[in-house]
């Protein structure tokens, strides 16, 4: 039988901080799963790298271009109206934080994230494993919970208009909102500082009683904290985690006993670079209508902009128009200091333009990246700094770059445009909200993209690159599961 499987993600978690941390002795609990697992510096994040995207890559097993969930903030096209996940507290405002809540809370679950493809809880649930969530954006599975009725949270929240069940994980604690059990343990509705610590609670909680073979085991409080303080703050905020961590062994008599029992991975979702300067993309369509928040008149609204982090996306609204408006976004963005890459979709290839040129490329052609997966090429390969080597492509500058990029513009619910910052750039939210001085994340580059991966009392196959989509398919096969949609 199968150990029971911890996956624990670390939002943001930086290589580089990690092994400082490590060094420093601040994550005793993290060094000691890395010594006794294999450890992974560069497991390659979506594009965009933001968390909703990448926590969906996670929990399907696919990109963008196959689970639907575009960005932090995007353009929904069938209900004319933007979805905003939480850039920031005033861009969630912005938008009106019931809505903003409800879409991240419930829809982006229930109605964005496909149907087509099962998420790890509904593979397992499907399989009659226990599956268990900690707070978590991506949380969907087989099991109807309805709100807590338990928390004096719950009663702000249900006078916040809360009151529909969801399906989730089969114990499943997310921010107060839903409780499957009482565990004693509280979050005061996710807020930031607190999750960590609910997290350690309620897992310590979980282990202790033996009440899942599954864990989602979810750390996010690393992210805000390097938003604030930078990449370089993460050693305070990964000691956090490392004592979340370290409450779950300690329940289980300490690290070797712990592992009898369990097999664990802990991953990042992405990293983080440090933000000096920021982009206001409303100042640079200044001379375009573009749709506002509350806008009084959105018929007349050309151009939906939607800012997240270090990428951007930029949706044509007058579809007779839309080449033309397209073609004439392409070239404001690439006047504009701060963005990198500029890509679009162009009679079935992808079209990359930087300060570089312009670069063409489609699946099907003589060159093969590290997966196997064949593209053809057209353009200066220093667009996105492609090595060619015999049949080989890669980029070191923008690890797997073609894939990645393919899977963005294929996504049903991306924009016209896709956009990545250059590093030390970050775009300013719909709140008016940015990160300079601290940390940020979104582009291709590979300093936002690469992140940890710990394989502990798993036997990773051989693999030349790693990647966050591989990381469901590996859960499955530990519990000798074959990975179908």
């Amino acid at each position: 039988m199968a150990k029971k499987l911890v996956l624990a993600v670390i939002d943001s978690l930086k290589p580089d901080a990690l092994d400082a941390a490590i060094d420093e002795g601040r994550a005793p609990a993290l060094s000691s799963l890395r010594d006794r697992g294999t450890y992974i510096r560069d497991c390659l994040s979506t594009f965009p790298s933001v968390t909703p995207v990448a926590s969906a890559a996670i929990a399907t097993g696919c990109g963008p271009g196959d689970h639907n969930i575009p960005s932090m903030n995007w353009y929904h096209r069938g209900e004319e109206r933007y979805i905003e996940y939480g850039s920031s507290f005033p861009a969630t405002r912005a938008f009106g934080v019931v809505r903003s809540l409800y879409d991240t809370v419930y829809n982006m679950n229930m109605a964005h994230l496909t149907r087509a493809r099962r998420t790890l809880f509904e593979h397992l649930d499907d399989a009659g494993l226990r599956t268990a969530c900690t707070t978590w954006l991506i949380y969907r599975g087989r099991t109807r919970h309805d709100p807590s009725g338990t928390s004096v949270y719950r009663r702000i929240a249900e006078a916040a208009q809360f009151r529909h069940p969801v399906y989730g994980a089969r114990e499943l604690f997310y921010a107060d909102l839903f409780d499957s059990r009482d565990t004693g343990c509280t979050s005061a509705l996710g807020l930031p500082g607190q999750r960590d610590r609910h997290t350690g609670c309620v897992g310590a909680y979980l282990v202790e009683h033996d009440l899942f073979d599954f864990l989602l085991f979810s750390l996010p409080d690393n992210d805000t904290h390097s938003h604030k303080a930078g990449p370089e703050g993460q050693l305070v905020s990964i000691a956090e985690a490392d004592r979340a961590l370290e409450r779950i062994i300690q329940v289980a008599g300490g690290v070797d006993a712990f592992l009898e029992d369990h097999a664990v991975i802990v991953m990042s979702d992405h990293s983080q670079t440090a933000v000096e300067q920021s982009v206001n993309l409303s100042d640079v369509f200044a001379d375009a209508r573009v749709l506002a928040p509350a806008d009084p008149a959105p018929v007349e609204a050309e151009l939906a902009v939607c800012p997240s982090a270090r990428s951007a996306m930029v949706y044509v609204l007058e579809d007779s128009r839309r080449t033309e408006l397209a073609a004439e976004a392409v070239r404001t963005l690439a006047g504009t200091e701060g963005v990198d890459l500029i890509a679009t979709r162009e009679n079935g290839e992808a079209v990359v333009r930087s300060e570089r040129g312009e670069l063409r490329f489609a699946p099907e052609g003589p060159l093969a990246d590290a997966r196997g997966r064949s593209w053809r090429v057209d353009g200066p390969p220093t667009v996105l700094e492609l090595a060619v080597d015999g049949s080989r492509v890669s980029s070191h500058v923008y690890p797997d770059a073609l894939n990645r990029l393919w899977s963005a513009l294929e996504c049903p619910h991306s924009g016209d445009v896709l956009v990545s910052a250059e590093l030390g750039f970050e775009f300013v939210d719909w709140g008016g909200s940015d990160h300079v001085g601290g940390g940020s994340h979104g582009s291709l580059h590979r300093d936002d993209s690469e992140g940890v991966l710990i394989l502990c009392g798993i036997d990773p196959p051989e693999r030349e690159e790693w990647a966050l989509t591989d990381v469901a398919p590996l859960a499955l096969a530990h519990f000798d599961l074959p990975f179908t949609e």
